[in-house]
Protein backbone atom coordinates (compact mmCIF):
# COMPACT_ATOMS: atom_id res chain seq x y z
CA UNK A 1 0.00 0.00 0.00
CA UNK A 2 1.13 3.63 -0.73
CA UNK A 3 -0.65 7.14 0.03
CA UNK A 4 0.06 9.75 -2.45
CA UNK A 5 -1.92 13.07 -2.57
CA UNK A 6 -1.43 16.61 -4.86
CA UNK A 7 -3.20 20.10 -4.97
CA UNK A 8 -3.65 22.66 -7.58
CA UNK A 9 -4.01 26.20 -5.91
CA UNK A 10 -3.94 29.72 -7.13
CA UNK A 11 -0.09 30.07 -6.02
CA UNK A 12 0.86 26.63 -7.84
CA UNK A 13 0.46 22.84 -6.72
CA UNK A 14 1.84 20.47 -4.29
CA UNK A 15 2.34 17.04 -4.39
CA UNK A 16 3.61 14.54 -1.72
CA UNK A 17 4.04 10.48 -1.46
CA UNK A 18 5.36 8.03 0.38
CA UNK A 19 7.85 5.29 -0.25
CA UNK A 20 7.21 1.99 1.21
CA UNK A 21 6.11 -0.87 -1.04
CA UNK A 22 4.95 -3.66 1.31
CA UNK A 23 4.29 -7.22 0.20
CA UNK A 24 4.64 -9.15 3.36
CA UNK A 25 5.43 -8.26 6.71
CA UNK A 26 9.25 -9.69 5.99
CA UNK A 27 9.58 -7.46 2.80
CA UNK A 28 8.93 -3.84 3.15
CA UNK A 29 11.42 -2.15 0.74
CA UNK A 30 11.81 1.83 -0.18
CA UNK A 31 10.77 3.14 -3.53
CA UNK A 32 10.15 6.98 -4.68
CA UNK A 33 6.54 7.08 -5.99
CA UNK A 34 6.84 10.61 -7.28
CA UNK A 35 8.90 11.04 -11.26
CA UNK A 36 9.56 14.75 -11.87
CA UNK A 37 9.91 15.35 -15.75
CA UNK A 38 11.62 19.18 -16.00
CA UNK A 39 12.99 21.32 -18.70
CA UNK A 40 13.35 24.10 -16.58
CA UNK A 41 11.72 27.63 -18.04
CA UNK A 42 9.35 25.57 -20.29
CA UNK A 43 7.72 23.00 -18.48
CA UNK A 44 6.96 21.23 -15.06
CA UNK A 45 5.56 17.47 -14.84
CA UNK A 46 5.07 16.01 -12.08
CA UNK A 47 3.72 12.13 -11.58
CA UNK A 48 2.40 10.17 -8.35
CA UNK A 49 1.60 6.33 -8.56
CA UNK A 50 0.14 4.02 -6.50
CA UNK A 51 -0.35 0.08 -7.25
CA UNK A 52 1.44 -2.68 -7.83
CA UNK A 53 4.78 -1.57 -8.24
CA UNK A 54 6.40 -3.63 -10.72
CA UNK A 55 3.04 -2.27 -13.40
CA UNK A 56 4.04 1.43 -12.27
CA UNK A 57 7.68 0.85 -12.60
CA UNK A 58 7.26 -0.35 -16.55
CA UNK A 59 5.05 2.45 -17.44
CA UNK A 60 7.79 5.06 -16.03
CA UNK A 61 10.18 3.50 -17.54
CA UNK A 62 8.68 3.28 -20.78
CA UNK A 63 7.28 6.89 -20.40
CA UNK A 64 11.60 8.32 -19.95
CA UNK A 65 12.56 5.72 -22.94
CA UNK A 66 10.24 7.39 -25.18
CA UNK A 67 11.02 10.93 -24.22
CA UNK A 68 13.35 11.08 -26.72
CA UNK A 69 14.66 9.76 -30.02
CA UNK A 70 17.78 7.28 -30.73
CA UNK A 71 19.53 10.79 -31.89
CA UNK A 72 19.22 12.28 -28.16
CA UNK A 73 16.39 14.46 -29.10
CA UNK A 74 13.32 15.10 -27.58
CA UNK A 75 9.94 12.92 -29.09
CA UNK A 76 7.49 15.29 -30.27
CA UNK A 77 5.41 12.41 -28.78
CA UNK A 78 6.76 12.15 -25.44
CA UNK A 79 6.68 13.66 -22.14
CA UNK A 80 9.12 16.44 -22.83
CA UNK A 81 7.52 17.40 -26.63
CA UNK A 82 3.53 17.24 -26.08
CA UNK A 83 1.99 20.65 -25.91
CA UNK A 84 -0.62 20.44 -23.57
CA UNK A 85 -0.86 18.37 -20.46
CA UNK A 86 -4.54 16.86 -21.70
CA UNK A 87 -2.15 15.35 -23.99
CA UNK A 88 0.74 14.01 -21.33
CA UNK A 89 -2.40 12.26 -19.45
CA UNK A 90 -3.62 10.76 -22.50
CA UNK A 91 -0.32 9.58 -22.90
CA UNK A 92 0.11 8.15 -19.40
CA UNK A 93 -2.91 6.30 -19.74
CA UNK A 94 -2.09 4.76 -22.89
CA UNK A 95 1.08 3.47 -21.95
CA UNK A 96 -0.71 1.74 -18.71
CA UNK A 97 -3.34 -0.03 -20.99
CA UNK A 98 0.22 -1.21 -22.59
CA UNK A 99 1.58 -2.22 -19.46
CA UNK A 100 -1.76 -3.93 -18.68
CA UNK A 101 -2.22 -5.66 -21.99
CA UNK A 102 1.34 -7.23 -21.76
CA UNK A 103 1.54 -8.28 -18.15
CA UNK A 104 -1.65 -7.98 -16.92
CA UNK A 105 -3.44 -11.90 -17.91
CA UNK A 106 -0.26 -13.79 -16.58
CA UNK A 107 -0.51 -11.86 -13.40
CA UNK A 108 -4.30 -12.05 -13.14
CA UNK A 109 -3.48 -16.07 -13.40
CA UNK A 110 -1.36 -15.81 -10.47
CA UNK A 111 -3.95 -14.35 -8.28
CA UNK A 112 -1.77 -11.03 -8.41
CA UNK A 113 -3.20 -7.42 -8.96
CA UNK A 114 -1.74 -5.75 -11.75
CA UNK A 115 -3.32 -2.51 -11.48
CA UNK A 116 -2.13 1.02 -11.14
CA UNK A 117 -3.16 4.59 -10.86
CA UNK A 118 -1.30 7.84 -11.33
CA UNK A 119 -2.13 11.53 -10.35
CA UNK A 120 -0.19 13.49 -12.84
CA UNK A 121 0.07 17.23 -12.59
CA UNK A 122 1.76 20.31 -13.90
CA UNK A 123 2.46 23.73 -16.18
CA UNK A 124 3.40 23.43 -19.69
CA UNK A 125 5.25 27.62 -21.46
CA UNK A 126 1.88 29.29 -22.69
CA UNK A 127 -0.58 26.78 -20.79
CA UNK A 128 -2.41 26.90 -17.26
CA UNK A 129 -1.21 24.73 -14.32
CA UNK A 130 -3.42 21.40 -14.54
CA UNK A 131 -3.91 18.53 -12.58
CA UNK A 132 -5.31 15.13 -13.33
CA UNK A 133 -6.35 11.81 -11.64
CA UNK A 134 -5.62 8.97 -13.76
CA UNK A 135 -7.36 5.59 -13.27
CA UNK A 136 -6.30 2.16 -13.44
CA UNK A 137 -8.30 1.84 -17.03
CA UNK A 138 -6.19 4.43 -18.28
CA UNK A 139 -9.03 6.97 -18.53
CA UNK A 140 -8.81 10.15 -16.56
CA UNK A 141 -10.56 13.37 -14.88
CA UNK A 142 -9.32 16.67 -13.84
CA UNK A 143 -9.36 18.60 -10.78
CA UNK A 144 -11.35 21.78 -10.34
CA UNK A 145 -11.44 24.77 -8.11
CA UNK A 146 -13.80 23.33 -5.91
CA UNK A 147 -12.45 20.13 -6.57
CA UNK A 148 -8.83 20.79 -6.08
CA UNK A 149 -7.06 17.92 -5.10
CA UNK A 150 -6.71 14.10 -5.39
CA UNK A 151 -5.53 10.94 -3.60
CA UNK A 152 -4.45 7.63 -4.71
CA UNK A 153 -3.99 4.70 -2.40
CA UNK A 154 -4.29 4.38 1.18
CA UNK A 155 -7.01 7.34 1.49
CA UNK A 156 -9.19 7.59 3.75
CA UNK A 157 -7.46 8.47 7.14
CA UNK A 158 -5.60 11.25 5.71
CA UNK A 159 -8.33 13.12 3.88
CA UNK A 160 -10.26 14.38 6.76
CA UNK A 161 -7.76 16.80 7.43
CA UNK A 162 -7.48 18.13 3.92
CA UNK A 163 -11.23 18.52 3.16
CA UNK A 164 -10.93 20.82 6.49
CA UNK A 165 -7.91 22.82 5.15
CA UNK A 166 -7.21 22.67 1.95
CA UNK A 167 -9.13 24.95 -0.62
CA UNK A 168 -8.07 26.61 -3.92
CA UNK A 169 -7.00 29.93 -2.24
CA UNK A 170 -4.97 28.45 0.25
CA UNK A 171 -1.25 29.12 0.21
CA UNK A 172 1.53 26.76 -0.57
CA UNK A 173 2.84 26.85 2.57
CA UNK A 174 -0.36 26.06 3.99
CA UNK A 175 -1.36 23.46 2.26
CA UNK A 176 2.55 21.93 2.22
CA UNK A 177 1.83 21.49 6.26
CA UNK A 178 -1.58 19.97 5.47
CA UNK A 179 -0.11 17.21 3.27
CA UNK A 180 2.38 16.66 5.83
CA UNK A 181 -0.20 16.20 8.47
CA UNK A 182 -2.35 13.70 6.63
CA UNK A 183 0.54 11.99 6.24
CA UNK A 184 1.28 11.62 9.80
CA UNK A 185 -2.62 10.76 10.30
CA UNK A 186 -2.24 8.34 7.88
CA UNK A 187 0.87 6.25 8.80
CA UNK A 188 -0.71 6.26 12.96
CA UNK A 189 -3.44 4.34 11.22
CA UNK A 190 -2.04 2.30 8.37
CA UNK A 191 1.87 1.18 8.88
CA UNK A 192 1.62 0.05 5.44
CA UNK A 193 2.61 3.81 4.36
CA UNK A 194 5.49 4.86 5.78
CA UNK A 195 8.64 7.38 5.69
CA UNK A 196 10.67 8.58 3.58
CA UNK A 197 8.10 11.25 2.63
CA UNK A 198 8.81 13.05 -0.58
CA UNK A 199 7.11 16.75 -0.65
CA UNK A 200 7.39 18.69 -4.06
CA UNK A 201 5.87 22.41 -4.17
CA UNK A 202 5.68 24.03 -7.03
CA UNK A 203 4.72 28.05 -8.39
CA UNK A 204 2.99 28.89 -10.70
CA UNK A 205 4.18 30.39 -13.96
CA UNK A 206 7.77 29.63 -12.86
CA UNK A 207 8.01 26.56 -15.30
CA UNK A 208 10.78 25.13 -13.00
CA UNK A 209 10.90 23.01 -9.15
CA UNK A 210 12.76 25.63 -6.79
CA UNK A 211 11.01 23.41 -3.50
CA UNK A 212 11.69 19.91 -3.08
CA UNK A 213 12.40 17.54 0.27
CA UNK A 214 12.31 14.18 1.19
CA UNK A 215 11.68 13.43 5.03
CA UNK A 216 13.08 10.87 6.53
CA UNK A 217 13.02 8.67 10.53
CA UNK A 218 15.78 11.03 11.42
CA UNK A 219 14.21 14.25 9.78
CA UNK A 220 13.52 17.32 13.09
CA UNK A 221 10.71 19.15 11.02
CA UNK A 222 8.48 16.09 10.44
CA UNK A 223 8.94 14.81 14.12
CA UNK A 224 8.31 18.62 14.96
CA UNK A 225 4.93 18.71 13.79
CA UNK A 226 3.82 14.92 14.02
CA UNK A 227 4.41 15.95 17.97
CA UNK A 228 2.77 19.17 17.43
CA UNK A 229 -0.47 17.72 15.89
CA UNK A 230 -0.71 14.65 18.19
CA UNK A 231 -0.84 17.22 21.36
CA UNK A 232 -2.91 19.88 19.73
CA UNK A 233 -5.52 17.32 19.24
CA UNK A 234 -5.43 16.00 22.97
CA UNK A 235 -5.86 19.84 23.88
CA UNK A 236 -8.67 20.29 21.56
CA UNK A 237 -10.84 17.11 22.37
CA UNK A 238 -10.02 17.74 26.61
CA UNK A 239 -11.89 21.54 25.70
CA UNK A 240 -14.69 19.58 23.50
CA UNK A 241 -18.53 20.07 25.40
CA UNK A 242 -19.27 16.92 27.40
CA UNK A 243 -22.25 15.19 26.27
CA UNK A 244 -25.33 15.79 27.32
CA UNK A 245 -27.03 12.54 28.52
CA UNK A 246 -30.01 13.85 30.12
Amino acid sequence: MTYCVAALTQQGMVFASDSRSNAGVDQVGVFSKMTLFEIPGERVIVLLCSGNLASTQSVVSLLKLHMKDSFGAINSEGMLGLKSLYDVATLVGQTMREVMSRDGPSLVQQNVDPNCSFILGGQIQGKSQRLFLIYPQGNFIECSQETNFFQIGETKYGKPMIDRVVRYNTSLRDVAKCLLVSFNSTMRSNLSVGLPIDLLAYENDTFQVRLRRRFTEEDPYFSEISQFWSAALRRVFSEAPDVPWL
